[in-house]
């Protein structure tokens, strides 16, 4: 990939640096990746990949280069409103990107161009033909996480090559706790999951809840997997107001996933309580979930674990 940037950088007359930041990138984002499978939670390191290092590494060169704005190929672009700007989907909703920028603070927001937030990926592709460039407009995507080939699961077994005497397998239970078979060991499940369970119950069974300490993995129906509300955490507003009084107010909790409308509380500085307002399922602990207006992010947060959320439901319904 650096070759090839080069490469077409020589073609076009740019400069072309790499900022070597490898060592940095393991030490941050892939041990979060695994320390959260670790915990029982489903990462999302791409949402902390661009905060703290691609757009971030960008504004360093940019400042000593003396650059004032920063352009990059992501499927999305910028609105003002009130000052402030605001992500919006792409108008590709095959390639939309906005999912995973809901971190950028506006300082860094202020200095990007998304040129291709108006385009669809077939236009652009059209456009390199036109220019030249044959070989990149038929080139591949690249559409999972940067730094694993294939299953993560065989990347956590080489980067924790004791994971499986560590972990060891562990039970399957269902709802009521009763231990109904074996599984490998929680890090390899996800919430949601029916695939690859390797159990037989004579009938459709996805992944409910994953419970690190006792290394138990709750297995359910489709319908148990509905969730009414939802907690999250370290959440990032770009104006609080406008995400409590928007009467269109939706949520994706997942990468490619439908917006859902919903409600939000301001539980405290830490936690906001989400209800849905139609159907949802598959709540998964360390995924983001972001707030859309339209097509417009009004900010994230990541979900928390959902552990006495009947409760806090309960005690918080009145107050939407």
């Amino acid at each position: 990939d650096v070759l090839e940037a080069r490469a077409l950088a020589e073609r076009l007359g740019i400069e072309h640096h790499v900022a070597d930041v490898r060592e940095e990138f393991k030490q941050i984002i892939v041990k979060h990746f695994i320390d959260e499978y670790m915990q029982g939670r489903t990462p999302n390191p791409c949402v902390l990949c661009n905060p703290l290092f691609k757009e971030r590494i960008l504004c360093e060169w940019a400042d000593q280069t003396n650059c004032a704005h920063i352009s990059t190929g992501h499927y999305c672009r910028l609105e003002e409103r009130k000052g402030k700007l605001y992500i919006v989907a792409g108008d590709d909703q095959t390639k939309d990107q906005s999912y995973f920028l809901w971190k950028l603070p506006q300082e860094i927001l202020q200095r990007f161009l998304f040129p291709l937030g108006t385009y669809t990926k077939q236009e652009v592709r059209e456009y390199l033909r036109q220019k030249g460039f044959e070989a990149k407009a038929r080139g591949g995507e690249s559409m999972e996480i940067c730094f694993i080939e294939g299953d993560y699961r065989n990347f956590l077994r080489s980067q924790c090559p004791d994971i499986d005497t560590q972990v060891g397998p562990g039970w399957f239970v269902n709802s009521k706790g009763v231990k109904i078979g074996q599984h490998k060991g929680f890090p390899y499940y996800t919430i949601g999951q029916r695939k690859g369970l390797e159990i037989a119950l004579g009938h459709p069974a996805y992944v409910l809840r994953i419970n690190a300490e006792k290394n138990t993995v709750m297995l359910g129906d489709a319908e148990e997997l509905k969730a009414e509300y939802m907690l999250v955490e370290d959440y990032h507003i770009t104006e609080m107001q406008d995400l409590l009084q928007c009467k269109d107010l939706s949520v994706r909790i997942r990468y490619r996933s439908k917006p859902i409308p919903c409600q939000v509380l301001v539980l405290d500085e830490k936690q906001l309580l989400v209800r849905f307002l139609s159907e949802a399922s598959a709540i998964a602990p360390g995924q983001s979930a972001v707030f859309y207006e339209g097509k417009r992010v009004l900010g994230g947060a990541f979900i928390a674990s959902q552990r006495g959320i009947r409760k806090i439901a309960a005690d918080n319904q009145d107050k939407f």
